[in-house]
């Protein structure tokens, strides 16, 4: 199996520099905040709920197994959380703000392809209680994560 995870296409500061384009139209909730690493945000009071987008499922093709070990933790924006296993690839997941990680996806651990087949609904992985709800403003909005996976 080869070992490869989001940050094999990044610089130095861990951001992706270039995912190859899709062919298809891609899901883009216009509810969601967006980060550069392909993660999804939605808000709801100070507990946001975090999963991978429909653009980055479909890079990382089948998925195996999702790990998430940091369930209890407080973790800064941009801290890895967790990890992702597809067919050949496991990718590291990053949190796109800081909190405490209060819950994980149980349904995943059973049935990690709800990820590929409704990664903004069943398919979501932790839920985190926001430590600084300005950090929110940094991430995209759809019509600017759109312009990102172009």
């Amino acid at each position: 199996m080869w070992t490869i995870n989001l940050k094999n296409r990044l610089n130095g500061k861990g951001k992706i520099l270039h995912l190859r384009q899709k062919e298809t139209s891609m899901n883009v909730p216009q509810n969601l905040k967006y980060t550069k690493d392909h993660e999804w945000v939605s808000v709801e009071g100070d507990i946001a709920t975090i999963g991978i987008t429909d653009f980055a499922q479909g890079e990382l093709g089948d998925i195996v197994y999702v790990e998430i070990e940091t369930e209890g933790e407080t973790l800064g924006k941009e801290e890895v959380f967790g990890s992702v296993e597809a067919v050949k690839t496991v990718s590291d997941l990053f949190m796109p703000i800081s909190g405490e990680i209060i819950e994980f996806n149980s349904k995943l651990e059973a049935d990690p392809e709800l990820v590929n087949s409704d990664p903004y609904n069943e398919g979501w992985m932790v839920k985190v209680k926001l430590s600084d709800s300005s950090e929110l403003d940094a991430l995209l909005d759809a019509a600017g994560y759109a312009a990102l996976i172009g």
